[in-house]
């Protein structure tokens, strides 16, 4: 679906990012999983919304760019958490396994750049350092027996925001391992980062050579049938020619046409 498809049949928009630091772009998530990123200075319904990503399989409940990387962004929803690169519009370069729980939002630490939060439908807030491990949490925390509905955190990182569907707000303060930075953690998520971008490129491209010699493939295929259809007619028309009854019943019909000549003939 090309971007003015996307402008023709119409989703309910669920989630939204805006980044201050970039005041002519933003970012809607839709119903349908898909990412639309928008460009205030476009003059055409295409050149605002010039780019898709198919997100997530249910509605995107979360967008949020990477403070120290805004080239960068986590998407929350169905199942999982998301990081994406601008750059790689196919898939996303670093995910979550799928939980049993549904997620419902999540967000950046704004100190800590390598660690952002996710708010599970059971209750519990788990934190994530990608430098430390990406197949699960580094920490959960059952902040409340209902399912939460959001979260938010200060602009320092100690704190955390997390509110639940009863209307009951709940304050996590977190420890300094989980709110600052060290020297090499820009290095080492940069680094990060540059390896994932590079390895979705070299598979989108993959992927888009094996779909191009697919088609090829299928073009090919159906020139062959067509030419083996005409090949299988050729020694049908052979044998129908060697049959000794149509020879004599050709002789017979130019025959008949020779005699009918010859009569004309006579008559004038």
């Amino acid at each position: 679906m090309s971007p003015s498809e996307t402008t023709q049949r119409p989703m309910s928009a669920c989630s939204l990012e805006y980044e201050p630091t970039i005041p002519t772009r933003f970012m809607v998530g839709t119903e349908k999983g898909v990412i639309i990123s928008c460009n205030r200075k476009g003059k055409s319904p295409s050149e605002k919304m010039a780019t898709r990503y198919m997100a997530h399989l249910g509605p995107v409940l979360a967008i949020q760019r990477n403070a120290a990387y805004v080239k960068n962004f986590l998407t929350i929803g169905d199942w999982t958490a998301r990081i994406w690169s601008e750059d790689c519009k196919e898939s996303s370069i670093i995910w979550t396994c799928y939980h049993r729980d549904q997620l419902i939002d999540g967000g950046w630490s704004p100190t800590r750049v390598s660690v952002f939060f996710t708010a599970r439908s059971d209750g519990t807030l788990d934190v994530w350092d990608i430098l430390q491990q990406q197949k699960q949490a580094c920490l959960g925390i059952k902040v409340s027996d209902e399912s939460l509905s959001c979260l938010r955190v200060h602009d320092q990182g100690r704190l955390v925001a997390v509110g639940n569907v009863k209307g009951t707000t709940n304050l996590v303060q977190l420890s300094e391992n989980l709110s600052t930075s060290s020297k090499v953690d820009r290095t080492l998520l940069t680094a990060m980062f540059e390896r994932e971008n590079k390895r979705e490129k070299i598979l989108e491209a993959r992927n888009r050579e094996i779909r191009l010699k697919m088609k090829t493939k299928s073009t090919q295929v159906i020139g062959v049938e067509s030419v083996c259809h005409l090949d299988n007619l050729q020694p049908f028309a052979v044998n129908i020619a060697k049959d000794p009854g149509v020879r004599t019943t050709e002789d017979e019909f130019f025959n008949t046409i020779a005699k009918g000549e010859d009569k004309e003939s006579i008559k004038e």
